[in-house]
C-alpha cells in the first residue's frame, strides 16, 4: 500500500506540504506509522496546477524514493499552487517499478492517485479494459491496478451530464467506478477484497474516498483537516481573503500533531470544494 496527501486552498509551496510538516509526506516515505511495513520506497510522483499557464496540470514523478531525490526538494522549494496531490509509492501485485506506474495520473485537467488494491487484479485487469470506451482505455500506459481503475473513472466522467456542478460529476464518477470495479471482482476475481482509497480532482475540486468491500477490514487510513494547519497556509489565506477560506488537506496519514484532523468513516467520501467547506458522503452502490 501507500501514502497519500492532497491539498486545496490559497498558493503554498510544495514543500510546504511535502517536506515541513512534522509527519510530511517525505518522512512517511521512511517511517510510515499507520502500515506494517514503513518504507513507501518504489517511486513518487506529485501533481499541480498552475492555471495561468495552463489548463493541464503538471506532473513530476520518478522511480528513485522520495527521500533522496534532490530534484523534488529542490522542485519544492520554489514551486507553488492551489491544488497539490502527491503520493509516495508502494508497489503491490508485482506491478512493475518504472514511472508509467508513478502516481498521481493524468487526463486532461483530472489527476488521480490511489492507495490501495484492486482485488485479484491479474484475473480482472482484461475485463476492466474491455468495458470502458476507446478515450479512456488510450489513456493507460503503465500496468498497475490504480491506472486501470483510473481508467474506469475517466469513463464515467465522460458520462456524466454536462449541466451537473463540477463537484457532483466528480463524485458520481468515482462512485459509479468503485461500483463497477467491485462487481467485476466478484464476478470473475473470486470476490477478493477491494481497497479503494481514490483522490481524484479537476483542480477547483476534489473527491477523495475511504473504502473497502472487505467485511473482515478496515479500510487503509485516512484523515483531512480543514484549516490553516500551520503559517505557511494561514499566511496565504490572509493574502487571498476569498479563496483563502476553508483550506483542506486531506492524508493517508496526519501530517501534525494537531487535534484538528478528523478520521474519514469507513466506506465515505470527503468532497472538497474550493472555498466552501468539506462534506463527507457515504460510499453506497
Amino acid at each position: 500500500m501507500c501514502r497519500f496527501t492532497l491539498y486545496l486552498g490559497p498558493d503554498i509551496r510544495l514543500s510546504s506540504l511535502l517536506l515541513e510538516p512534522a509527519h510530511s509526506l517525505i518522512r512517511q516515505s521512511t517511517h510510515s506509522r499507520e502500515r506494517e511495513e514503513p518504507l513507501n520506497g518504489d517511486g513518487f510522483g506529485v501533481g499541480w496546477y498552475a492555471r495561468e499557464l495552463s489548463g493541464e496540470p503538471a506532473v513530476f514523478r520518478s522511480i528513485t524514493p522520495a527521500w533522496n531525490n534532490r530534484n523534488l526538494h529542490n522542485l519544492a522549494r520554489v514551486v507553488a499552487s492551489d491544488c497539490i496531490l502527491a503520493h509516495v509509492r508502494a508497489a503491490t501485485q508485482s506491478s512493475g517499478v518504472n514511472e508509467a506506474n508513478c502516481h498521481p495520473f493524468r487526463y486532461q485537467q483530472y489527476l488521480f492517485m490511489h492507495n490501495g488494491d484492486v482485488g485479484n487484479f491479474r484475473n480482472v485487469r482484461r475485463r476492466i479494459l474491455d468495458s470502458v470506451c476507446d478515450e479512456a482505455y488510450s489513456n493507460v500506459y503503465g500496468s498497475t491496478d490504480s491506472e486501470c481503475f483510473f481508467a474506469l473513472c475517466i469513463d464515467e466522467l465522460l458520462k456524466q451530464p454536462t449541466t451537473r456542478a463540477p463537484e457532483e460529476k466528480l463524485s458520481h464518477a468515482l462512485a459509479r467506478a468503485i461500483a463497477r470495479v467491485v462487481a467485476v471482482v466478484a464476478a470473475d476475481g473470486d470476490s477478493a477484497p477491494c481497497y479503494m482509497n481514490c483522490a481524484l480532482s479537476d483542480g477547483e475540486n476534489a473527491v477523495v474516498s475511504r473504502y473497502t468491500d472487505d467485511s473482515a477490514d478496515s479500510p487503509e487510513s485516512l484523515y483531512y483537516f480543514h484549516g490553516a494547519l500551520y503559517p505557511a497556509i494561514a499566511e496565504a489565506a490572509q493574502h487571498d481573503k476569498t479563496l483563502g477560506r476553508h483550506p483542506v488537506i486531506v492524508s493517508s496519514e496526519r501530517l501534525t500533531g494537531d487535534s484538528g484532523w478528523m478520521p474519514i468513516p469507513d466506506n465515505y467520501m470527503v468532497l472538497v470544494r474550493r472555498g466552501r467547506a468539506p462534506q463527507l458522503r457515504a460510499i453506497s452502490h
